[in-house]
């Protein structure tokens, strides 16, 4: 299964007869999903189908879609007032003609405003429904591609991701094998602890010192912190592994992940445990930032 980044960006355009139009979407990160689609006036009609099939398509990121449709010139429509014409006539029918005054003429009875209308032409409804609904196919079109440019992005941030999970799950082992884990190399460090406190402050009680550094040594185990980073790997390589979106899933366990380290780091006594917990926070800190792009 492939895992979908939250980014694209794709464009898809298309006609119909005088009507050219194309669609541009932008889609970045985001907490949850913001669709946000812009159209010309004209078609403020589907705007709401536009987010609807966006939601279907996409389901985390903040998401720009922008619509933008030119109309070709088209020739305009002449029309003649003939009942206006009609009456003009009439009425000039009873203006005397004097020798100085000629009849009048066709092209200046059209001259005279109001007879001759030029207007542009209008589309018709069937034909504004059929702009519209191909200015839908075509987001569908680039809704296919963005979605296409996701998956592709993530197949890519699907193997840095197995790779830091890896690499977590490399040095989680260390950690476990590290020397100074070892029963022996504790013991050591409490005798030689007690040793010293003893010699520093001889009235101390013995039993009492023994007693301190047993709960000390309690307190700087980490082998509920190890346990829960393998459960944790092996959460997150299942989530890596699933078809659905679990962006927000493995940001969640990405906390987890630091959360761990940094106790780890927190309790550890020993100089190499301290440095493995450290490499560990540098590694969860890089698989979180490639978590935020997961959809």
């Amino acid at each position: 299964m492939t895992l979908k980044s939250m980014t694209g960006f794709s464009r898809a355009a298309g006609s119909h007869e005088t009507w050219r139009w194309a669609w541009e979407i932008k889609a970045v990160n985001a907490k949850g999903l913001d669709l946000r689609v812009r159209v010309p006036q004209g078609f403020d009609a589907i705007e709401q189908d536009a987010k609807a099939r966006a939601g279907r398509r996409l389901s985390r990121g903040t998401c720009y879609a922008t619509l933008t449709a030119q109309r070709d010139s088209a020739a305009p429509e002449v029309r003649i007032n003939i009942a206006a014409l009609v009456a003009l006539q009439e009425a000039l029918a009873q203006v005397p003609v004097s020798d100085g005054l000629r009849p009048a003429s066709l092209d200046g009875l059209l001259a005279i405003r109001g007879i001759v209308e030029v207007v542009d032409a209008v589309d018709g409804e069937e034909t504004m429904k059929a702009v519209q609904a191909g200015a839908l196919a075509s987001l569908d079109v680039a809704l296919a591609d963005l979605v296409a440019m996701r998956e592709t992005e993530g197949r890519a941030l699907q193997a840095v991701l197995a790779q830091r999970l890896e690499t977590i799950a490399r040095l989680a082992q260390a950690a476990e094998d590290c020397p100074g884990r070892k029963p022996e190399a504790v013991r050591e460090r409490l005798a030689r602890s007690v040793g010293e406190l003893a010699g520093a402050a001889p009235m101390l009680d013995p039993a009492r010192l023994h007693q301190e550094a047993i709960l000390l040594a309690a307190k700087a185990d980490v082998r509920e912190e190890l346990d829960r980073l393998v459960a944790h790997v092996a959460a997150a390589r299942d989530l890596i592994a699933s078809d659905q979106p679990v962006g927000r899933k493995l940001d969640f366990l990405a906390q987890e992940f630091a959360r761990e380290a940094n106790t780890l780091c927190s309790k550890s006594n020993d100089p190499a445990l301290t440095s493995i917990g450290m490499e560990l926070r540098v590694e969860i800190e890089q698989f979180r930032e490639q978590v935020q792009n997961i959809e």
